[in-house]
């Protein structure tokens, strides 16, 4: 994701800037920048590549000042190029850094070329840093211009805009992509995420949706979207570690399961519209091309193979067009026929695993109407090589058992399935309101999924000397079923199956007996009778059932059941919900087991082999 660092100081803040972009190097990104007001002028640095390079460069020829912003950039409109690179100017006057998307962008792009203003990037960001400088001639303040100016935008930004002639003062705007303000001794600070200013202040304030706010040495002025002041406190801020650090958690991959409502609310940052999905968040080409799809193939691995299978019911159901999905080993060493209008999707959180890849380029060559990644990892080969990405923003993962990045996945395939619907015009838009309703409150029904740690803690100890597990769901929670059991094999090394439930009579009952733990995943959804049918198949065969269960579900208690209540407020969000459980169920019973729960044997983070 990309990254926003400002500073209003009475030091040389170079070096503070450089450091907010190197804490925010875990995210990802493809170019650097940043620009200081310099003896009354403004003076820009920007490079393509890691921050590493953009420091080269002051290190060769260094910038002085006090006041200034920097970026690290993800490529959305236009090729990752220096010129492309934030921050943007406006004639040598306005400086601007901006995350998220302008979706009208190209027709203000066409009127400010018809006013004499000439762009020197494909970006939208040039067009915002363009509009307030034009305001900014009407107007007495570059607070009054950036008002004028956010008021013409459609879409989501988050932006800090600097002026040369007000060189004590930073202008920050939110509209859907978060800001931070920092307060320090004399002097403030801005950021995308309070990790990147914990070197200089641990007291933050959070802009809120809509707000504008003149930043100055030691005052805020905040206006609410009314226009109305508002009055804030600095608070002290409770982060304890970094991304690369385990803080307070034993491992990873515990820290990156509690880190999950962040991850999520970073993949939907800047991303939803009032009542909408915006469409332009998966590429330039995004509302053309998805219109034009008529059936869509997903490739993928592994836990990315299973965020796939839930996209396929989402799909299908939604935009009732066909979707197959297929692991790419298999897909890349056969024949397939290719239907008319296809989007090609891969899927893989590092996006340099290697099968994927190489169904992506045989894909190339088979006539696919175009290709779509969703990825973790900015500039990797799938984003590089596809026609369209879609960025995760799920953060740094370095447990090996993927947690964070498959919820991000199986976040932005919703948003893919109901930006399908809406180009397509097959669900109303009511319905298309109620999954953006669902969506904005996923990170607090994960974070409310959470509370159940201590439960399934103790659950986890039925687990520990068991060396088979069953995992059982019905519908889009049975690829769920397929994630809990892949989680449970690769980090506790316990035997582990997932089956369709409605699949027991037709083989797996045989193996049902006292010593075999059976999970089921039971949302109160239109298969919940089904599904306690296929319970009471293995209750009669002595079977012992842990379910995690909506509690209108009216699932009961009794020998051989005992039930866990996990609440999902939607039917779309229910299968990341239901994730949460399963992801810690495996988690403990590793830990209680002993194994290497971050580094489990056999296996590496990314597969860039066959």
């Amino acid at each position: 994701m990309c990254g926003i660092v400002g500073a209003v100081a009475q030091r040389d803040i170079a070096e503070i800037l450089v450091e907010g972009l190197r804490r925010l190097e875990y995210r990802g990104y493809d170019s650097a920048g940043l620009a200081v007001i310099s003896n009354d002028k403004i003076t820009r640095v920007r490079r393509v590549g890691k921050v590493a390079e953009l420091q080269k460069a002051l290190d060769q020829e260094p910038v002085d000042g006090t006041i200034g912003i920097a970026h690290t950039r993800w490529a959305t409109h236009g090729e990752p190029t220096e010129s492309n690179a934030h921050p943007h100017f406006s004639n040598d006057k306005i400086a601007i850094v901006h995350n998220g998307i302008i979706e009208n962008y190209e027709s203000l792009r066409e009127e400010l070329k018809s006013q004499g203003y000439t762009f020197t990037s494909e970006t939208d960001t040039e067009v915002m840093a363009h509009l307030i400088e034009r305001e900014r001639k009407s107007t007495q303040t570059l607070l009054e211009a950036v008002l004028k100016a956010t008021k013409l935008l459609e879409g989501a930004y988050g932006t800090v805009v600097m002026d040369i002639e007000c060189p004590e003062t930073l202008v920050v705007a939110r509209s859907g992509s978060p800001l931070v303000l920092g307060k320090g001794i004399g002097e403030m600070f801005i950021a995308s995420d309070q990790l990147a200013l914990l070197p200089v202040t641990r007291q933050f304030m959070f802009l809120e949706e809509g707000e504008v706010a003149e930043v100055g040495r030691r005052e805020i002025k905040i206006l609410a979207p009314n226009g109305d002041v508002v009055e804030r406190e600095f608070e002290e801020s409770s982060v304890q570690h970094d991304a690369g650090d385990k803080g307070q958690f034993r491992h990873f991959m515990m820290k990156e399961i509690f880190e999950q409502p962040d991850s999520v609310n970073s993949t939907l940052e800047g991303r939803l519209a009032s009542n909408s999905v915006i469409v332009e968040s998966f590429g330039n080409k995004a509302p053309e091309l998805l219109a034009k799809t008529e059936a869509v193939q997903i490739i993928a691995c592994g836990t990315s193979y299973h965020a796939a299978m839930v996209a396929k019911y989402w799909i299908e159901s939604m935009v009732g067009i066909p979707c197959q999905v297929e692991i790419a080993s298999e897909y890349r060493y056969r024949k397939t026929v290719v239907v008319p209008n296809s989007l090609f999707i891969s899927i893989s959180q590092s996006g340099e695993t290697a099968d994927t890849l190489a169904a992506l380029r045989i894909a190339k060559e088979q006539g696919f109407m175009a290709s779509l990644t969703i990825c973790n990892v900015p500039g990797s080969s799938l984003v590089r090589e596809s026609d369209m990405a879609f960025m995760t923003r799920a953060g740094a993962e370095i447990g090996v058992a993927s947690t964070k990045a498959f919820t991000t996945q199986l976040t932005g395939l919703l948003m893919l399935s109901a930006a399908l619907s809406q180009t397509k015009n097959t669900l109303p838009e009511s319905e298309i309101a109620e999954i953006v309703s669902q969506l904005r409150g996923l990170p607090s029904d994960i974070n409310d999924a959470l509370e159940m740690d201590k439960t399934i803690e103790q659950m986890a100890e039925e687990f520990v000397e068991k060396e088979h597990c069953l995992f059982l769901g019905r519908g889009e929670q049975y690829p769920i079923a397929m994630e809990g059991a892949l989680k449970l094999k690769e980090i506790s090394y316990i035997h582990a199956e997932a089956y369709a439930a409605g699949e027991l009579k037709h083989g797996p009952l045989a193996l049902i007996d006292q010593d075999m733990p059976v999970v089921v995943v039971a949302p109160n959804n239109e298969l919940i009778e089904k599904l306690k049918s296929n319970m009471e198949e293995v209750r009669a065969r002595g079977g012992q059932l842990y379910v995690f269960a909506d509690e209108s579900s009216e699932i009961s208690e009794n020998s051989g059941l005992k039930i866990t209540h996990c609440s999902a407020k939607g039917h779309y969000v229910a299968p990341i919900i239901f994730t949460v459980p399963l992801q810690l169920l495996s988690y403990h019973v590793a830990v209680i087991r002993g194994t290497d729960v971050d580094q489990p044997r056999n296996l590496a983070k990314s597969v860039t082999v066959e």
